[in-house]
């Protein structure tokens, strides 16, 4: 039987979390124009498991930030975090996009799958038009690439997607669901 995850940090945990959040919330207004830290602060403390899912993004080099996706903070009242690390997150990297790719190979087997570290994560993978949203704050990924929410007609085909910015261009392409590399992760979003 799997070992249930607690999902509960603890207080020096947490204060230490808010902190950095804190930090680099002022340090990058440009990500959350109009967006007030103290009500962001407010949300995340009243949803333990929201927190822990961002420690769990932090723990593993996403640098959680508060960003505006195409007016998202406006349509809704939620907020939306997501990996603002200038590179994939480290601690994310060589996967497989998904179970069924990683159950295909033959040999070589990550460890994991982007799309399980997620869900154990408590995010979500990018989708397209999010990780084109995001290039707008930044330059993100000119080194690496992130696996990209893949739609359902490409995985049905033995697909799956990712994006990285070369040449000053952002660029999505397409790769085997079963392929991995040490360059390539995920960037998540998660909704608060």
């Amino acid at each position: 039987m799997a070992k249930k995850i607690s999902r509960e940090l603890s207080p020096a945990t947490r204060k230490e979390l808010l902190g950095i959040l804190k930090t680099r919330f002022e340090k990058n207004m440009s990500r959350h124009k109009g967006v007030e830290w103290a009500k962001v602060q407010a949300r995340i403390e009243a949803n333990t498991e929201k927190l822990w899912s961002l420690n769990e993004m932090e723990k593993t080099g996403g640098e959680p930030d508060v960003v505006v996706l195409g007016g998202s903070a406006k349509k809704t009242e939620e907020y939306v975090f997501c990996d603002c690390s200038a590179e994939s997150p480290a601690g994310r990297r060589s996967l497989c996009y998904d179970r069924e790719g990683l159950e295909s190979r033959k040999e070589f087997k990550p460890e994991n799958t982007a799309i399980d570290m997620a869900a154990t994560m408590g995010i979500e993978l990018l989708t397209e038009e999010q990780y084109r949203a995001l290039q707008q704050l930044g330059k993100f990924d000119a080194k690496t690439s992130s696996w990209l929410a893949t739609p359902t007609s490409i995985r049905k085909l033995g697909g799956s997607v990712f994006g990285d910015f070369r040449y000053g261009t952002v660029f999505v392409y397409h790769n085997g669901a079963q392929s991995y590399y040490a360059a390539r992760g995920f960037r998540g979003l998660l909704r608060v």
